[in-house]
């Protein structure tokens, strides 16, 4: 089922995303914040039922 975003959602994600490159830009530590956020995002795209196998380096 599709479903589409309002336009609250996607200024909700954007927010999101915005603040976590802002975290990253000023973190002592860029490689551990990295790798923090790449966990947690990938915590919520398994949560949601999507695989990140494949898009693992």
């Amino acid at each position: 089922m599709d479903e589409i975003m309002t336009e609250k959602e996607q200024a909700t994600a954007l927010m999101d995303k915005y603040v976590d490159l802002q975290r990253i830009k000023t973190a002592a530590d860029r490689d551990k914040e990295i790798e923090y956020q790449i966990r947690t995002t990938k915590a919520k795209l398994e949560a949601l039922g999507i695989v990140t196998e494949k898009l693992d380096k």
